[in-house]
């Protein structure tokens, strides 16, 4: 799992088996409608997690966190620097 953080400072949270391909398609545009229209941004934080359901799982809860709480669970993570 991981979290964006676009231009306008939203937070774009997804899964992927292949984080390097993942944002290559993010960053050209073909990732997420999402996204494309807020490029550029960067990587803010990634998780592990033991398969695709306990990934969809983590999506979720995370999705339901207001922004503050995200902003906190986020503060917490080291940030990745991202590749694109």
């Amino acid at each position: 799992m991981y979290v964006l953080r676009c231009r306008d400072d939203s937070l774009y949270v997804g899964w992927t088996n292949d984080l390097e391909k993942r944002l290559a398609a993010h960053g050209a545009g073909t990732g997420s409608r999402y996204v494309r229209s807020r490029l550029p941004f960067t990587l803010e934080a990634t998780w592990r997690v033991a398969d695709r359901g306990a990934a969809l799982r983590e999506e979720a809860r995370f999705r339901r966190l207001r922004r503050a709480a995200k902003l906190a669970d986020l503060a917490g993570r080291p940030k990745r620097k991202s590749p694109i």
